[in-house]
């Protein structure tokens, strides 16, 4: 089953949480700590209206929709943007594993999380464990297939 973006929702989190330009881990962290009924969701987005690589990203779900905090600050719509999960992380753990980065990393930004190790690797990357690395194939693989049409069109 696919989730749709709540574009309204999105918003109006954004707009409550004083969202910013480029920090979709930030603003899905501030987000989720402060709304009800969400988990919290990295992986990668892929903007159909702007074919490109994958961008690995954050937003929360809420039942069957994706909330996106950073919507706002994005180049398109529900129809355009696609969503690729890698990692879905409770509310109750995503505040844990912050504040445990915060401790063992005071100088690291804690955002995002990655699995536990070993990690695999993307390229000069490093990602998350197995589960990132097949969201990424998802996500590269329709990402090459929308530049192709792209291509094919123009």
């Amino acid at each position: 089953m696919s989730l749709l973006l709540d574009e309204i929702l999105s918003k109006e989190i954004a707009e409550r949480i004083k969202g910013k330009t480029k920090s979709p881990f930030e603003n899905a962290y501030q987000a989720a700590i402060t709304t009800e009924g969400v988990g919290y969701v990295q992986g990668f987005l892929v903007n159909a209206g702007k074919p490109s690589s994958p961008l690995e990203h954050a937003w929360l779900e809420m039942g069957d929709r994706i909330v996106d905090p950073t919507l706002p600050y994005l180049d398109g719509t529900a129809a355009t943007l696609h969503y690729f999960p890698a990692q879905r992380i409770t509310v109750k753990q995503l505040k844990a594993r912050v504040e445990e980065a915060q401790e063992d990393y005071p100088e690291d930004d804690p955002l995002p999380i990655y699995g536990t190790t070993p990690y695999e690797y993307y390229g000069d990357v490093m990602l998350g464990g197995k589960e990132y690395a097949e969201a990424h194939e998802q996500a590269s693989r329709f990402s090459t297939a929308l530049i192709h049409q792209y291509r094919d069109f123009n």
